[in-house]
C-alpha cells in the first residue's frame, strides 16, 4: 500500500530481458567508440582504425553520397548514431545467450522511425516554413488542377504518415522473420537430436547446417537493414532540403 492507496503498478517502469539488452549494447558501443577516439592519432591503428574505418564508411557512402559534402557532415551524427544502434542492436540476433535482435520488437525500429522522420520535418519546416514545407512535399508543379485533388491526398499520406510506419515495419518485419527461422532450425536439430535417435540424427544434422548457414545469411541481413535504414534517413533529409525541386 502506498499513502492508504492501491499499490503501484510498476509495469510501465519495469525493464524486462529486451530493454536490457537494448541498454547493454547502447552502453557498450558509445564506451567502445569513446575509448577509441578519446586520443586520436594521425595515423590511427587499432580500435582508433577500426572506429574511424566504420565511421569513414557512413560518412562517405551514405551521408555524403546522399547530402554532398556540407550537408552529409551536417547530419552525420543522426545518420551514425541509428547506423549503428541499428547494426549493433541487429548482431544480439546471433549472439549466444541473447538470440534475438532487440529490433524485433516494435519499440526501438518506433523510435528510430521517429527520429528520422522528425529529422525530415525538421529540415524542410525550417527551410521553407511549416505550409511552405508541405506544400512543397505533396503538390507537384506542372500537374493539371484536377489532378490535383487525386494527388496530393495520396502525397500527403505516402509522405506524411506511411513514410515513419515503413521505416518501422521494414525493420521489425526483417529482423522479427530471421529469429523465427533460426528458432524453428535450432529447435528442430534439438529435437531430432535429443527426443528421436537413429536416422532422425541425420535430420539434426541437416538442422545444424541449415541454421549456421542462415546464421551467416542473417549476417547480411543485419548490416543490409542497418544501411538501409541510414540511407534512407538521408534521402529523406535530401528530399526536405530540397522540396522545392519536387
Amino acid at each position: 500500500m502506498l499513502f492508504g492507496g492501491e499499490q503501484p503498478n510498476p509495469e510501465w517502469w519495469g525493464m524486462d530481458r529486451l530493454m536490457v539488452i537494448r541498454v547493454a549494447v547502447s552502453v557498450l558501443v558509445a564506451v567502445g567508440f569513446f575509448f577509441a577516439l578519446r586520443s586520436p592519432k594521425l595515423v590511427p591503428t587499432g580500435a582508433q582504425n577500426v572506429a574511424e574505418s566504420m565511421l569513414d564508411f557512413v560518412r562517405v557512402q551514405i551521408a555524403e553520397e546522399i547530402l554532398g559534402k556540407n550537408l552529409g557532415r551536417k547530419f552525420l551524427p543522426i545518420i551514425a548514431a541509428i547506423f549503428f544502434a541499428t547494426i549493433f542492436l541487429n548482431l544480439t540476433s546471433i549472439v549466444p545467450f541473447l538470440n534475438i535482435s532487440t529490433n524485433a520488437r516494435i519499440g526501438m525500429p518506433l523510435v528510430m522511425a521517429a527520429v528520422a522522420y522528425i529529422s525530415y520535418c525538421w529540415v524542410g519546416i525550417s527551410r521553407f516554413g511549416f505550409f511552405g514545407f508541405i506544400k512543397s512535399s505533396i503538390v507537384l508543379p506542372g500537374v493539371p488542377l484536377p489532378i490535383h485533388f487525386l494527388l496530393v491526398p495520396i502525397e500527403f499520406i505516402s509522405t506524411f504518415l506511411l513514410r515513419p510506419f515503413t521505416l518501422t515495419v521494414r525493420l521489425l518485419a526483417n529482423m522479427l522473420s530471421g529469429h523465427i527461422m533460426l528458432v524453428l532450425f535450432f529447435s528442430a536439430t534439438q529435437f531430432f537430436f535429443i527426443t528421436k535417435s537413429g536416422i532422425w540424427v541425420i535430420a539434426g544434422l541437416g538442422g545444424i547446417i541449415a541454421g549456421v548457414g542462415f546464421t551467416l545469411f542473417e549476417l547480411l541481413v543485419i548490416a543490409l537493414q542497418a544501411y538501409v535504414f541510414a540511407l534512407l534517413t538521408a534521402v529523406y533529409i535530401e528530399q526536405a532540403y530540397h522540396a522545392d525541386a519536387h
